[in-house]
């Protein structure tokens, strides 16, 4: 399950020209569910974008924040399109994102599960399915991407490697204290 999590001033959804959602400040989340996500990753992805700490603390200091910490406003939008694979050729590739009924089900669920651990009424969605015209104003900009599976970015070799130089960066920054 992937999202792209975005801090807001305010964003909407319309479907035929009509607003049908709307928030103010807070974060748009764009979520897409691949076809072998589970409970599992709404649980991860719930609760990461919950907490997650984008925003400033009345002194300003940035980062110190959570969307709940402060109040906000969440406006999730199911997005298929994550999860596609465009490593070979120009047409994208949807083969990752989970099919329709399975996937409204489980965008149900992850739905719910926002709304169990923050406030129901400050959780909105687009439609799912449909085609929606998005807007937002992008409060920084901070943008994120979060995936529950974290192993598909996880032992390449060039990840290794700077994995390698940042563990030896850490054990000499150690000595020299």
């Amino acid at each position: 399950m992937r999202a792209v999590v975005q801090r807001v001033s305010s964003a909407s959804v319309s479907v035929d020209s009509e607003v049908i959602t709307s928030i103010s400040r807070g974060l748009m989340v764009l979520v897409g569910i691949g076809r072998d996500d589970t409970a599992a990753d709404v649980e991860i992805l719930s609760n990461k974008i919950l907490s997650l700490r984008v925003f400033s603390d009345p002194a300003g200091a940035m980062w110190k924040k959570s969307v709940k910490d402060i109040d906000g406003d969440v406006l999730c939008v199911s997005q298929f399109t994550l999860l596609a694979n465009t490593a070979k050729g120009n047409k994208p590739d949807f083969h990752r994102a989970m099919a329709t009924e399975p996937s409204r089900q489980l965008y149900a669920s992850f739905l719910e599960r926002i709304r169990q651990l923050y406030r129901p009424e400050k959780v909105q969605d687009g439609r799912f399915g449909a085609m929606m015209d998005v807007r937002l104003t992008n409060e920084g900009p901070v943008t994120f991407t979060l995936d529950s599976r974290k192993f598909e970015y996880i032992d390449s070799p060039m990840n290794a490697a700077a994995k390698a130089k940042d563990a030896e960066d850490g054990r000499k920054v150690a000595s020299e204290k």
